[in-house]
């Protein structure tokens, strides 16, 4: 599989990017693009001709999946997308957190909050307090277990069986076959 990420840019920068990409590169006055991230890896600058742009690196609340065509008719996938660079303009607020709230597509709008569950608060020693009454329940089943089985096999009674029925025949067909229908017939090439 490929590596691929998202690229989220402001407008104006788009233009430029998208000039430099569709003319040839002599005639750009825009010729560099260069992205450097600091030492946290999640923070950096988006250099563009003698521009720089804040650039953060973003958790995605889903993955996205990317595919490509040879054909236009076979589609291909080639990586899973779970982060996306945002680039910002030099004004604009930082994000606080490294998990961005919105999907890519207007139906996954604040998609953290609306399709993902919390996960709940739980007091550390509420939890080990748990576990150790587990613990004491699981163990004292397994040394109840070894006295209640010999308990069981000594109480176990056995049960009589019902008296059998004798094969006799009824009345007015002894000794004679009985009718066979069509369909018996067919199952006797089973």
């Amino acid at each position: 599989m490929e590596e691929q990420f998202i690229l989220r840019v402001p407008p104006s920068v788009a233009e430029r990017i998208d000039r430099i990409l569709s003319e040839n590169g002599s005639s750009s006055v825009d010729k560099s693009l260069n992205l450097t991230f600091s030492e946290d890896g999640r923070s950096g600058t988006f250099v563009i001709g003698d521009d720089h742009f804040p650039t953060f690196l973003l958790d995605l609340p889903g993955i996205v999946e990317s595919y490509k065509t040879y054909d236009d008719s076979v589609l291909i996938k080639t990586a899973d997308i779970g982060q996306m660079i945002m680039v910002k303009e030099e004004g604009d607020s930082v994000p606080d957190e490294v998990e961005y709230r919105h999907g890519l597509t207007p139906p996954m709008r604040d998609a953290r909050r609306r399709r993902f569950r919390r996960e709940p608060d739980l007091n550390p020693e509420l939890v080990r307090r748990a576990e150790k009454d587990l613990q004491n329940i699981m163990s004292a089943a397994e040394h109840d277990d070894d006295g209640e089985e010999n308990a069981r096999n000594a109480s176990k009674k056995t049960q009589p069986k019902p008296p059998e029925k004798p094969d006799v025949p009824e009345a007015g067909t002894a000794g004679v076959e009985p009718d066979r229908s069509d369909s018996d017939e067919s199952d006797d090439s089973i």
